[in-house]
């Protein structure tokens, strides 16, 4: 099965290259496309210069749009979504992710953190549907409506969807990977409220 790597991204230079350098060192991704959703910094710049493909956006359509922008300029069969904010990302994390579904016995794989940050990992254990990065045939995706205008809700939609389906599920465990939270990137007043924008979309799309 090919392999596509869908990464959006907003205003994350100082983080993408080395989940780029991550996802790049695994021997089953074929193919890896950024998007950079409206960044005001070198995002764009920084992953041109690692060599992958680089789609950029004028303005910030938000996570959903961007994941579908990446969707509609490849056709592999397994698609892998990775955050760009991550730490702590290595070559194994990704191949792990991987596994299970270019072996056929899963129709995706989700990316559960353990041992890096504790907010984090707390986060992930109290909800794991939630988790950025995951591993998706490319026809399970294919027939989720609203991922477009999710933003944020990108991954609730994806996860009702796969529920509602009983597609087969492997959660993968991704030792001493964590993120970056809002409130370190943009202060604590706009980290904030960032974060409750994007509760926010995560609530809207549980009502949907």
């Amino acid at each position: 099965m090919e392999v596509t790597a869908i990464i959006p991204a907003l205003n994350e230079e100082e983080r993408i290259a080395n989940v780029l350098d991550a996802v790049k060192k695994s021997g089953l991704v074929d193919r890896i496309i950024v998007v950079d959703d409206g960044s005001g910094d070198r995002t764009a710049e920084v992953a041109e210069e690692m060599d992958v493909e680089v789609i950029r956006n004028d303005k910030n359509i938000g996570k959903g749009g961007a994941l579908c922008k990446g969707l509609k300029n490849c056709t592999s069969d397994v698609i892998l979504f990775v955050d760009a904010d991550l730490c702590g990302l290595e070559p194994k994390d990704i191949d792990a992710l991987l596994r299970p579904v270019i072996s056929d016995k899963y129709d995706m794989s989700v990316g559960i953190f353990s041992n890096g940050r504790l907010t984090t990992d707390l986060a992930q254990r109290v909800a794991p549907f939630l988790s950025g990065q995951r591993a998706i045939k490319r026809n399970i995706l294919n027939d989720i409506s609203g991922l477009e205008i999710s933003r944020y809700g990108a991954e609730v939609a994806i996860n009702r969807y796969v529920k509602k389906n009983r597609v087969r599920i492997k959660e993968v465990t991704l030792e001493h990977v964590s993120h970056v939270m809002k409130e370190e990137k943009m202060g604590l007043i706009r980290g904030f409220a960032e974060r409750l924008k994007m509760y926010w979309d995560i609530v809207k799309a549980l009502k949907d």
